[in-house]
């Protein structure tokens, strides 16, 4: 397949049919479609032939995003206003990913809850939601400036293995940047778009796609047969990447200068750029060398081969997984797909390719071959190329919360998408007239190891014994890996169906109406979104911290509860004042002020408790 550097300005577009294909990721994201002369994916790529629009936002000093190389340059200088790696943060609480922030200058805002974490850029709060939705608003305009026509819908990639939650942050991200988001589809599962092309309709084939990118891993096991491509088997690490070799390089160079062990932020910033630079150059160099804060580093290729090595490893575990979930020996593997920038690296290449034993197929540039299979996607929902039929799968089991808190599996991951499945359940006491369905994704026994994705009631349940009442529940993924969940009582008739939503909270009537007035009122919708949830959890904080210390004033201090109550006036008067940030400041204030003490009488309560009295009742 050819790779051309084009404007088509004046190709014959039908703009009502017009669907890009978007490769949304952890360090570089692009834009393809299909081209209208020959029918085949080409990114698309500005007048001085760069299509990498790096995945990065700075913020200038009146908050007015920058997006890509200009956004970077500034990253040394403000490293506390330039974000990285967003990617990493989509669908994530805190504590998800508290470990990855050590080397971002960036300021992440932990609440205390499994809620979705916050950045914080001065004095005004965003969610990981939000920073996508300006990268992606920033290739619909770069597609329309080299188009010079509208793009309004696309097909934008995910990892494979993205959860329930990952997936719909970034449809809403999407739609929060005026695109309508025709498909969700899995990386791997697009770069096996891009390389079937050309493959012989006659004959079966059985392909690995090896996916590192800047911030994930995915290997996926995939089976071409007539013009369908069927997804076997998928694992990954949506953790794992080219920038853990950044970092690496990082930590080599602080722990072999001790000068290094103790940097500002911009500091930092600055030498996890040269670390970069250094990965790049040893490429092609044994050595690498320069001056950074008047101190000598170095790095040469045998050091970094025992940075990247663990990286590897953990990255042919995946593969030998993925082997195992679908059935096959390495010797069944017909062909093995290289995608993402970091398998540039010779090291990389060759362990993959002796693991599999299997001459690699990198013949697409790494860099854009999953933005150039979602263009192929894009053509395929457009109604333009009915050749290619393309099966996905789930990438993770999806069940409920029974009784022990064990997770009954209704949905097991790897099954193909769009997928239904059902279990009827029942009640456990006499005369239960309700049912608590809680609804989790993840592969282990108990449901306190997997992510609960959704919780509701299943109310108007007729006083029966127990036993008695027969509890249809369905699961249903569509083709985006979105879940749809009914419950219905059989003997009365009583139903819910619930689409479920993630924690982050962003309804689709929400996303409707930012997206209706995202020309306009883009800015004053998102605040008021984001106003109206700061304000709902600044109450329940309120609350809570009342309800806390009613219950426990003889283990505070009065200066404690006089330091809580100012938190507490301070953060009623910015609700009344409907500031967003000011109330999520104020939030913060309250959760710094409360933390210690709580865990101090949580301390107690546990060595009481073992001599056999209780506190915190």
């Amino acid at each position: 397949m050819s790779k051309i550097s084009i404007n088509i300005a004046t190709g014959s577009l039908n703009t009502d049919d017009f669907i890009v294909g978007i490769d949304l990721g952890t360090t570089n994201s692009l834009i393809a479609i299909i081209h209208p002369e020959n029918k085949k994916p080409v990114v698309l790529k500005e007048y001085d032939g760069v299509a990498l629009v790096p995945s990065v936002i700075y913020f200038d000093e009146y908050n007015n995003p920058v997006v890509g190389d200009a956004a970077r340059i500034q990253a040394v200088k403000y490293p506390e206003r330039t974000i990285f790696s967003v990617k990493r943060l989509m669908g994530k609480s805190y504590n998800d990913v508290k470990s990855l922030m050590q080397n971002q200058a960036y300021k992440i805002i932990d609440d205390g809850t499994e809620s979705l974490v916050k950045v914080q850029i001065g004095d005004i709060f965003y969610s990981p939601v939000e920073l996508s939705s300006i990268i992606l608003k920033e290739l619909k305009q770069r597609g329309e400036h080299i188009l010079k026509a509208p793009v309004t819908k696309a097909v934008i990639t995910v990892p494979a293995y993205f959860n329930d939650a990952q997936r719909q942050a970034t449809r809403d991200a999407g739609k929060l940047a005026g695109l309508d988001v025709l498909r969700i589809i899995n990386e791997p599962t697009a770069a096996s778009l891009a390389y079937g092309l050309d493959v012989n309709r006659e004959e079966l084939k059985t392909i690995a796609v090896y996916d590192l990118g800047g911030g994930t891993f995915d290997v996926s096991v995939l089976r071409l047969i007539d013009g369908v491509f069927e997804v076997l088997s998928t694992h990954g690490n949506t953790q794992l990447g080219g920038d853990d070799i950044d970092n690496g390089i990082v930590q080599y160079w602080q722990q072999n200068n001790p000068a290094l062990q103790q940097l500002n932020r911009n500091a930092i910033t600055a030498l996890r750029l040269l670390a970069e630079k250094a990965k790049k150059t040893l490429g092609e160099n044994e050595q690498y060398e320069t001056l950074f804060e008047e101190q000598p580093l170095s790095i040469n290729r045998t050091a970094l081969q025992q940075i990247v090595q663990p990286i590897i490893e953990q990255t042919l575990q995946s593969c030998r997984q993925a082997l195992k979930d679908a059935g096959l020996q390495v010797q069944e593997i017909d062909e093995v797909v290289m995608v993402g920038g970091p398998t540039r690296m010779q090291m990389i290449k060759d362990a993959v390719s002796g693991f599999f034993n299997k001459k690699l197929n990198d013949s697409l540039n790494p860099d854009e071959v999953v933005a150039l299979g979602a263009a192929i996607q894009a053509d395929i929902l457009a109604g333009n190329n009915k050749d290619l039929l393309l099966l996905d799968v789930t990438p993770l089991s999806l069940g409920i919360e029974t009784y022990g808190g064990l997770m009954d599996v209704l949905i097991p991951r790897n099954s193909k998408i769009p997928a239904r499945a059902g279990r009827q359940y029942t009640t456990q006491v006499d005369g239960q007239s309700g049912m608590r369905i809680a609804v989790f994704q993840g592969e282990r026994d108990l449901v306190m190891h997997n992510r609960k994705l959704a919780e509701f009631n299943l109310k108007g349940i007729p006083a029966m014994p127990a036993g008695l009442p027969k509890v249809d529940i369905s699961f249903l993924v569509n083709a985006d890996g979105i879940l749809q969940v009914r419950a219905k009582e059989l003997r009365s008739g009583v139903e819910q169906i619930v689409e479920v939503t993630p924690q982050y909270g962003l309804t689709d009537a929400e996303v409707e109406k930012m997206l209706l007035d995202s020309v306009t009122h883009a800015r004053e919708d998102i605040q008021t979104r984001a106003l109206v949830e700061a304000t709902a959890e600044a109450e329940q904080l309120i609350i809570a911290t009342q309800n806390f210390i009613e219950k426990n004033t003889s283990y505070l201090t009065v200066a404690e509860m006089e330091r809580t109550q100012v938190a507490i006036e301070a953060l009623k008067l910015a609700i009344t004042n409907k500031n967003k940030d000011q109330i999520q400041a104020k939030n913060t204030e309250l959760n710094e002020i409360s933390k210690p003490y709580a865990e101090r009488l949580m301390d107690e309560a546990i060595s009481k408790a073992m001599k056999g009295k209780n506190i915190l009742e």
